[in-house]
């Protein structure tokens, strides 16, 4: 299999007050096409801010991503937009759902940003994304009257609408019952069939972890 992501002695320092505090301390993975890769580890092992980083949200003090033979660092702030736009999907632990839309509407939304198709082609995509995961009945309804399981999907649903071939998850279930969360995972592992999105997912809960092809353990800002 190609090598789809990799990232290479990943160091990132933040200043609280006056302390600096290290959070990466030279993190390295790679991760094959199509592959769905969890990293797990306690609060405060740094995964999240790895996580940011492989998203093009942060950038390393020191170290490097590829995201597909592209390094993210030697592009422009528009291409970098648009990259991320294009390449990159994230579904995070908070829903992230804007109340002023219905849920299509919100589903919609980054692919019209992106001005490539009509309004109804890519309404049309949305909705095939909310059948896909299952709110076929809950289209014209707004957060406040979805469940927190149902705003996942749609967060997910929304994540996938502009194709891209790596998903980032951040606690996916982390807000969720665990009937609930074992049926996000579920749509994960169908849309990994389906498009062979490469998946790289965060998470404290080792349950959770032992669904993906593979596990990376992160402890004091290192991969172990």
């Amino acid at each position: 299999m190609n090598k789809f992501l990799v990232a290479e002695n990943i160091c990132k320092k933040f200043k609280i007050g006056k302390c600096e505090v290290e959070v990466l301390k030279g993190a390295s993975f790679s991760i094959s096409e199509g592959e769905w890769v969890t990293l797990l580890g306690a609060s405060g092992s740094g995964k999240t801010t790895l996580l940011d980083i492989v998203g093009t949200i942060s950038t390393p003090d020191s170290g490097s991503i590829r995201i597909n033979g592209t390094d993210p660092a030697k592009l422009s702030k528009n291409q970098l937009v648009k990259f991320r736009r294009e390449h990159i999907g994230f579904v995070f632990q908070a829903y992230h759902i804007l109340p002023e839309l219905n849920i299509l509407e919100n589903v919609m939304l980054p692919l019209l940003f992106t001005g490539k198709i009509s309004r109804t082609e890519c309404r049309k995509r949305a909705e095939e994304l909310l059948v896909m995961t299952g709110l076929e009945n809950r289209m014209k309804h707004r957060s406040n009257e979805l469940s927190g399981g149902e705003q996942q999907r749609a967060a997910i649903a929304r994540a996938l609408i502009n194709d891209p071939p790596l998903l980032l998850a951040d606690e996916p279930t982390g807000n969720l019952d665990a009937k609930t969360g074992s049926g996000i995972l579920d749509i994960f592992e169908a849309i990994r069939r389906k498009n062979r999105t490469t998946i790289l997912m965060v998470t404290h809960d080792q349950n959770v972890a032992s669904l993906s092809d593979r596990t990376i353990r992160m402890q004091g800002g290192k991969t172990i």
